[in-house]
């Protein structure tokens, strides 16, 4: 796809503008996006480049958003009690002081964490040589504690299911 505004190299900068419903698409190439001060939506609206698009500048723009009350005002402030940290600092710089920030602000970020993650679990990279194993574990333990709660759901065909299943993976090993 081509740079809307010099229409020769491809776009990898794409602007969505939705306002009173009304959708609007800027598609740019980084040299016309990094030289475009205003952007100047075909709707009329003037839609000012921040100077960075960094990592702290968008979680600041999603925790904003997610943390709006009805009225449109933000929650209360939170502080770390180990490090004094405030939410407005995290919402500024986008760093976290110490790791009991995450305890402290845990129902401001797990909302943010989810809609951007999609789960509150990290799922990174596996070894090539262990990855079979690692996954056959991870897939073991999350066999059983779903059979714990299906048995405490007494759902016991199911839990029958489930303790079958993991006959088989134990007989693997």
């Amino acid at each position: 796809m081509l740079c809307e505004r010099c229409k020769k190299n491809d776009a990898t900068v794409h602007i969505t503008k939705i306002m009173n419903g009304v959708k609007q698409e800027v598609k740019l190439c980084e040299k016309c996006a990094k030289e475009t001060e205003n952007l100047n939506l075909s709707f009329g609206g003037d839609m000012k480049l921040p100077e960075a698009f960094s990592f702290q500048n968008i979680l600041s723009g999603l925790m904003d958003y997610i943390n709006q009350s009805p009225q449109g005002t933000t929650k209360n402030e939170l502080i770390c009690k180990n490090c004094g940290n405030t939410y407005s600092e995290f919402r500024k710089n986008g760093i976290l002081g110490c790791s009991e920030c995450y305890e402290n602000f845990n129902t401001t970020l797990l909302p943010v964490i989810k809609r951007v993650q999609g789960n509150f679990e990290h799922v990174g990279k596996l070894p090539k040589k262990s990855a079979k194993g690692i996954m056959e574990k991870k897939k073991l333990l999350q066999l059983k504690e779903e059979l714990q709660r299906v048995i405490a759901a007494e759902e016991y065909e199911k839990a029958a299911e489930l303790r079958d299943r993991i006959r088989e993976l134990q007989k693997g090993e």
